[in-house]
């Protein structure tokens, strides 16, 4: 019985660990975002710059889009995948003095805004929703 009770201790004492470890990991990665780069702006200063610059140049076309692109991401952090892919879809947008953001403007956007680590998932979901990326294959390489 004592012997029991020390085992279910010790298996409890490594589930709170190991919880704690995981929710350090992605507080400590949030707040490096908002550091303040060399230019005195973090990373998030950055992303609502760029959404808030763009908001006028996006089409329902392309907000429905962009909704299409995030649809993968789970539930609980597509907002904020999608508030890091708009500022850099905006960004894009921005940087070739568009009208309006286009769905070239979305794909190129997605693509910068993707980890290295996930452009697997990301090819495979847009050639399932047969999104046709071949000018931008380039950005896939490096």
């Amino acid at each position: 019985m004592n012997n029991a009770f020390m085992w279910f201790i010790f298996f409890w004492v490594f589930v709170l660990i190991t919880f704690m470890s995981i929710g350090g990991f992605f507080m400590f990665r949030k707040f490096m975002k908002v550091l303040p780069k060399e230019d005195g702006k973090s990373k998030l200063d950055w992303q609502n710059h760029y959404v808030e610059s763009s908001r006028h140049l996006w089409t329902e076309d392309s907000k429905t889009f962009l909704n299409m692109l995030v649809d993968p991401v789970p539930t609980p952090f597509r907002d904020i995948a999608r508030h890091s892919i708009a500022a850099k879809i905006g960004q894009v947008a921005l940087e070739s003095h568009a009208d309006q953001i286009t769905q070239d403007h979305c794909i190129k956007g997605y693509i910068l805004a993707t980890p290295k680590r996930d452009y697997r998932s990301l090819t495979s979901y847009l050639d399932k929703q047969q999104v046709d990326y071949s000018a931008f294959k380039h950005l896939l390489k490096g």
